[in-house]
């Protein structure tokens, strides 16, 4: 039964930066149980020689600082409106036209 099934699923891009021995790295994901938008998480997390740094949260709607320098990151992009606006408009722009596809696909294997 279709209905019965839990399907825990991610969209995953990671981009890499390596310069002077340092390694950043950004990964965007979309964490979903259902092609409902309200079950849709978008995050965004920076990472510096595999810590990370800062996040965002569409369900927090916030950057989330996790070292001094994030926090301090996170500070001066939540003062930012318009940066804010941009990152909860890419749950809808990068996950929501991939999201059907890829549940509908995880549904079908089953």
């Amino acid at each position: 039964m279709v209905s019965s099934i839990l399907c825990r699923c991610f969209l995953l891009s990671i981009t890499v930066n390596s310069a002077g021995g340092f390694m950043e790295y950004m990964v965007n994901r979309c964490v979903f149980n259902s092609t409902d938008p309200k079950d849709i998480r978008y995050i965004y997390s920076d990472f510096n020689n595999k810590k990370e740094i800062v996040r965002f949260d569409s369900s927090l709607g916030k950057y989330v600082g996790y070292t001094e320098l994030g926090v301090k990151t996170a500070e001066k992009w939540n003062n930012d409106l318009s940066e804010l606006a941009r990152m909860r408009a890419l749950k809808e722009a990068y996950c929501l036209p991939n999201v059907d596809i890829d549940y509908q696909s995880a549904l079908s294997k089953s």
